[in-house]
C-alpha cells in the first residue's frame, strides 16, 4: 500500500472503498453540513485532543456567540476563554482568537484558501491547514492526525512511522476529486473502526489492503510511544473570602482570584492564589503557606485560622497536581505592586458562587464548588 502510485488500480479501489464507507456511515456532525471555512476551522481546532461528543455543544454555542471571524476578532480575550471553559488546552482558544485578528485585519475576514496561506496564520499547524484547505476549499492536500497515523501504521505494518513518511503517503493517496471527504473518511476510519484498542477489522472497508491484518500484528501497530515521566506537585491554595461590603463573610461572600501569566500552562486563565509545597506537606504546612500568601497579598485573616477543604487532584499531560485548598475569611485589599496593577497578573474579587465572565480551569471550578458547599460563617473559623 505505501508504494502505490496514483495510476494504480489498487489505489483507485482503495479510494472508492474508503469514500463509499464515508458516504454510508459517517457520523452526522454539525460541521459536516457546512462549507463555511470559519466554521470548519473552529470545529477542527476544538476537536483536537477532545472527544467529538464533548465538542458538539461547544461548537454550536461558539458559532451562536461568534458567528464570523470578525465577531471573534472583536471579542475580548476573557470572553473567548470563558466560552472555551471546560474544553481544556486553552492555548487553542488564544491562538484562534489571535489568528482571527490577523484574518480580519489582513485578509478582510476571509480565510486564505491555500494550505500555505492557512499555515501562515498564528497557531495553525500542518494538520489544521490541511483539513481546512481540503474540506472548505477542495485542495488536494493531506490532513494527518493521530487517527490517520494509526491507519497508515496498520496498512503498512509499520511500528513507528515517521511524520514525513505518513504525510508523503497521505499526499499520494488523497482523492483529487473529493479531497475533503477523503481526508475526513481516513479520520473517520481511525476514530470508529481502526481504533487504538479492539479495532473492528471485520468491518473495515480497506482490510484487503492492510498488511498488519495479514501479518496478525494489528494490535501492535503502531508501537506505543514511550511515555514521558509525569512530574508531581502539591500546591497550597488560598480561598480568601470576604463579604461584598468588605466585612466578615456573609451569605454571599466574594473570593479573590488571580489571573495566570500570559505565557505557559493555563495562560491567561483565573485561579485561586496558590504556592507549591513539598509532596508530603502536612496540614500545618498548607495552612502556613496560605498564611504567607495572604500576607504577600496584603490580607489579614479574621475569625480564626480558616477551614481545610478536600484535596483536588488534577492530571495535566505532563504534570499531576494535588491542590490543597484552605478557606480563610479575610479583610484588607490587595496592595499595589502585588499583582493588582500588573497587566499580566491582575486580581479580582468576584462572587464565590458565580465567577461571571472569568474563565476558570476545571480544577479551580472544583475548588470553588467545594468552597460554596462549605460557605464560611463565623462558626467556621472558631
Amino acid at each position: 500500500m505505501p508504494g502505490l502510485r496514483s495510476s494504480d488500480a489498487a489505489l483507485g479501489a482503495f479510494r472508492r472503498a474508503l469514500l463509499a464507507f464515508y458516504d454510508d456511515v459517517a457520523r452526522p456532525l454539525p460541521w459536516r453540513d457546512t462549507r463555511d471555512p470559519y466554521a470548519i476551522w473552529v470545529s477542527e481546532v476544538m476537536a483536537q485532543q477532545t472527544r467529538v461528543e464533548t465538542v458538539v455543544p461547544y461548537y454550536l454555542r461558539w458559532l451562536e456567540r461568534y458567528p464570523t471571524v470578525e465577531a471573534l476578532a472583536d471579542a475580548p480575550l476573557d470572553d473567548v476563554l470563558k466560552s472555551w471553559e471546560g474544553l481544556g488546552y486553552y492555548s487553542r482558544a488564544r491562538n484562534l482568537h489571535r489568528a482571527a485578528g490577523v484574518v480580519a485585519e489582513d485578509h478582510g475576514g476571509a480565510l486564505p484558501d491555500s494550505f500555505e496561506g492557512l499555515r501562515a496564520l498564528p497557531g495553525v499547524g500542518e494538520y489544521t491547514a490541511g483539513a481546512i484547505a481540503s474540506i472548505a476549499f477542495e485542495r488536494a492536500v493531506p490532513a494527518v492526525d493521530g487517527n490517520v497515523r494509526r491507519v497508515y501504521a496498520r496498512l503498512a505494518d509499520e511500528p513507528r512511522p515517521g511524520t514525513a513518511e505518513v504525510r508523503d503517503w497521505a499526499e499520494r493517496v488523497v482523492d483529487p476529486a473529493r479531497p475533503g471527504d477523503f481526508n475526513q473518511a481516513l479520520m473517520e476510519l481511525g476514530a470508529t473502526v481502526c481504533t487504538p484498542r479492539n479495532p473492528a477489522c471485520g468491518g473495515c472497508p480497506v482490510r484487503a489492503h492492510c498488511r498488519a491484518l495479514a501479518a496478525g500484528t494489528v494490535e501492535e501497530r503502531p508501537a506505543p510511544k514511550k511515555r514521558a515521566r509525569v512530574r508531581k506537585e502539591l500546591r497550597a491554595v488560598g480561598v480568601f473570602v470576604r463579604s461584598a461590603d468588605g466585612k466578615a463573610p456573609a451569605d454571599a461572600p466574594v473570593a479573590l482570584l488571580r489571573r495566570r501569566p500570559a505565557e505557559g500552562l493555563l495562560a491567561g486563565l483565573w485561579e485561586f492564589p496558590s504556592v507549591p509545597l513539598g509532596l508530603r506537606a502536612a496540614d500545618r504546612a498548607v495552612q502556613a503557606g496560605v498564611r504567607e500568601l495572604a500576607a504577600d497579598l496584603g490580607l489579614t485573616a479574621v475569625d480564626g485560622p480558616g477551614e481545610r477543604l478536600d484535596p483536588v487532584p488534577h492530571q495535566f499531560s505532563h504534570l499531576h497536581v494535588i491542590y490543597r485548598p484552605w478557606m480563610v475569611a479575610v479583610e484588607g485589599d490587595v496592595g499595589a505592586g502585588v499583582g493588582g496593577t500588573a497587566s499580566d497578573e491582575p486580581v479580582r474579587w468576584t462572587p464565590l458562587h458565580d465567577p461571571g465572565d472569568l474563565a476558570l480551569p476545571v480544577a479551580q471550578q472544583r475548588i470553588a464548588a467545594l468552597a460554596v458547599a462549605r460557605r464560611p460563617s463565623s462558626r467556621s473559623f472558631e
